[in-house]
């Protein structure tokens, strides 16, 4: 397999941690990671592109290992996470790639989309959610709360996602043989979230995550307008984006390739090997150069 390099690059002030693997010259594939994750996330399936695509994987702020600036230095919000890495793509001169999406890498995607349609060759959505019917109720009615009422009550039961024990369920929920996932993921991500000032950015960022909301119409809008190709490759036991939000891309993408998984939220932990298949035959087809 391909090497994978571990790089830092400066996007004004800040230090932004990334991977990349792959021919320069390669047609690019765009990897944005979720909540809590960083690009650690997706250390297998790079080197699995990296024979034919280059590959980019960056830590948002507050993230992994790149800068994580006090919220005072900082406005952590789904804007400011799109305002760099657009200015990592620039500074890497990526002017288009397929983007690979997961839980918060889908709000930076779309907001990417907004700004520079022209440059997204494909979408693939591994549980990055777009639609209201993507969003459990059982997960998101305490934020939705918090959303309304920013309340000491509220605020403590939304902490609670910070949590080892949290994201260790996140990483688990949904699948029949746990044991597949290392502990090393949640540990990772939980020391990383944990690093001074972040749980005050991470609240901004729950809180910000319903101006996702307002994006939706104009998501929809140009998904129905570009007819960019999109697979959908998801972990269809997830408890925190069901299977409808899948399902919902057929609305406005006819031609969407929706694929439902028998996993949960972290689909590249457990199922890789299913995955993998579905996002290279996709890639192949839709990038050009490929």
């Amino acid at each position: 397999m391909a090497p994978v390099h571990h790089r830092t690059a400066k996007v004004g002030p800040h230090p932004v941690f990334y991977r990349e693997a792959g021919p320069s010259d390669a047609p690019t594939v765009l990897l944005l990671h979720g909540y809590p994750a960083s690009s650690h996330q997706f250390r297998a399936l790079i080197p699995r592109l990296a024979d034919r695509y280059h590959v980019v994987a960056p830590d948002y702020i507050g993230f992994g290992y790149s800068d994580a600036p006090s919220p005072d230095a900082f406005p952590y919000t789904f804007d400011a996470l799109t305002d760099v890495v657009l200015g990592l793509v620039d500074t890497l001169g990526l002017d288009r790639f397929a983007v690979y999406v997961h839980d918060y890498g889908a709000p930076v995607c779309w907001r990417i989309a907004l700004r520079r349609p022209e440059a997204i060759t494909a979408v693939i959505t591994q549980n990055g959610n777009g639609y209201e019917e993507g969003l459990a109720d059982s997960f998101w009615g305490p934020v939705r709360a918090y959303w309304d009422d920013p309340s000491a009550e509220n605020e403590a039961a939304a902490r609670e996602a910070q949590s080892l024990e949290k994201i260790r369920w996140q990483y688990l929920h949904g699948l029949d043989d746990p044991s597949l996932v290392s502990p090393d993921t949640w540990h990772h991500d939980h020391a990383l979230i944990s690093r001074p000032g972040m749980d005050v950015a991470q609240l901004s960022l729950l809180r910000d995550y319903r101006t996702n909301l307002d994006v939706y119409p104009r998501l929809h809008d140009w998904l129905r307008t570009s007819h960019v190709p999109l697979l959908a490759v998801w972990g269809g036991r997830d408890e925190i984006f069901p299977p409808e939000g899948a399902r919902a891309f057929a609305r406005d993408l006819p031609d969407a390739e929706i694929h439902l998984l028998d996993g949960g939220h972290f689909l590249l932990e457990s199922h890789l090997d299913e995955a993998l298949p579905l996002i290279r035959d996709f890639l192949k087809r839709t990038q050009p150069g490929s």
